[in-house]
């Protein structure tokens, strides 16, 4: 376990509270005297000033539609709007501006390869790998469409350290496996899953690969090209950008192929009485009026985090875990769910018979904010025996005094049950 002096020593390093001093919510201070100590960011990020600037400032000064006008306003839009695209796309190192589409989460960029991809290439009888770990957002979709073709979904199982069984995973490919969907970081148990090796099986087999960069995307480095996916989705509230923002990479073949989702303006290239025709790549999936200041906002989110370096995001994050591995066994009738070598700023648990609802709200009175419940992944709670879960999350604004400000508060709830 990493040491209070290293941890002390790497956060003087990356100057953990000048990051700390560009949250405004993180001054707050909960019930008269409670420094808020927010540990739920797997479920939302925080966002820095400079972001909720870029938000405002595009409505104050350059609120107009994109792609449409040929005026001062809607040229400033426009270039700012397809500016965040490739910011996004270099974020994620994509061959092509093409290759990104703007979402409104990762749910709805799922939900868009799904109705897309899914219904024109699934047919009677092909499977659909997923695992047993997933998010509802990378299952649900999946069991529409089914449901609709006639495709079968299977799950890989994880296994009881908390990592996807590659025994199993070997054994279920076969010609019948069209796509395999997986997390790239389970949001329960926080697993860092092999999905560069996982990749290269599925495509060895002849199956196309998504992944659900949800938790990932937000706090390690991603390489779309390295990887090799052929579909990768983010959202923008989980790496310090606005809600309702995100983003699909796929590459540029296949989004050549799938048929649009949505239609309407600025997805269309030509309209007839009898058909239309679709405008070039990203537009084609992008109907309507888009969200225009989220994704600017987004866009400057990603520089933010580029300036900090996901390397050393991420070494913050493993540090802070590493401290509170080590600390939170020592509360009375703790159960840490998982144990995976590589793993996330993300922890399970419960205590003793506590219902989590009922910690998580005395927490709340000691100004930790943590999450309680199933995590939107009834199949892995289902899977570890369990309703519902206490989850804390770290991201790189978090310090090693709020992991003890959590500790003294688990001791002092604990008592009151």
């Amino acid at each position: 376990m990493v040491s209070i002096n290293e941890l002390q020593t790497i956060e003087t390093k990356i100057d953990i509270q000048s990051i700390r001093a560009d949250f405004p919510i993180l001054k707050q201070v909960m019930y008269g005297d409670k420094p808020l100590v927010y540990l739920d960011s797997a479920a939302t990020s925080q966002k820095p000033q400079i972001v909720i600037d870029a938000h405002k400032e595009y409505y104050e000064n350059d609120n107009a539609n994109v792609h449409r006008g040929i005026y001062a306003l809607a040229h400033r839009a426009t270039l700012a709007y397809e500016g965040a695209r490739e910011k996004v796309r270099s974020f994620l190192n994509a061959g092509s501006n093409k290759e990104i589409i703007f979402t409104g989460s990762t749910t709805d960029a799922i939900n868009l390869v799904a109705a897309s991809w899914g219904r024109k290439n699934l047919t009677k009888g092909d499977v659909i790998l997923l695992t047993e770990m997933e998010h509802h957002s990378n299952v649900v979709p999946w069991q529409i469409v089914a449901k609709e073709v006639g495709a079968e979904i299977q799950y890989i199982p994880f296994t009881e350290s908390g990592e996807l069984d590659q025994i199993a995973f070997g054994q279920m490919l076969n010609s019948r496996v069209k796509l395999l969907a997986l997390t790239h970081m389970s949001n329960v148990l926080g697993t860092i899953n092999p999905v560069a090796e996982m990749i290269r099986s599925a495509h060895r087999n002849g199956s196309l690969v998504l992944v659900d960069g949800a938790q990932s995307a937000a706090h390690m480095a991603v390489d779309v090209q390295a990887l090799d996916v052929d579909f990768y989705a983010i959202s923008g509230h989980k790496m310090m950008g606005p809600t309702g923002t995100g983003a699909l990479y796929a590459k540029e073949e296949l989004l050549q192929d799938m048929p649009p989702v949505k239609g309407g303006g600025e997805m269309i290239h030509l309209v007839k009485k009898e058909y239309f025709t679709t405008a070039d790549l990203p537009h084609k999936f992008e109907a309507g009026t888009p969200n225009i200041g989220g994704a600017i906002a987004l866009g400057v989110a990603v520089d933010y985090l580029n300036k900090i370096g996901m390397d050393t995001i991420h070494q913050q994050e493993q540090t802070l875990l590493s401290y509170a591995l080590d600390k939170m066994p020592q509360i009375a009738g703790m159960n840490i769910y998982g144990d995976p070598k590589l793993r996330g700023g993300i922890i399970s648990f419960n205590v003793a018979d506590i219902h989590p609802h009922d910690l998580s709200q005395v927490l709340d009175q000691y100004g930790v904010a943590i999450r309680s419940g199933h995590h939107c992944a009834q199949i892995a709670l289902a899977k570890l025996g369990v309703e519902s879960t206490n989850r804390v999350s770290f991201y790189v604004y978090n310090t090693i005094e709020e992991i003890d400000i959590m500790i003294d508060a688990l001791h002092k709830s604990v008592k009151l049950f």
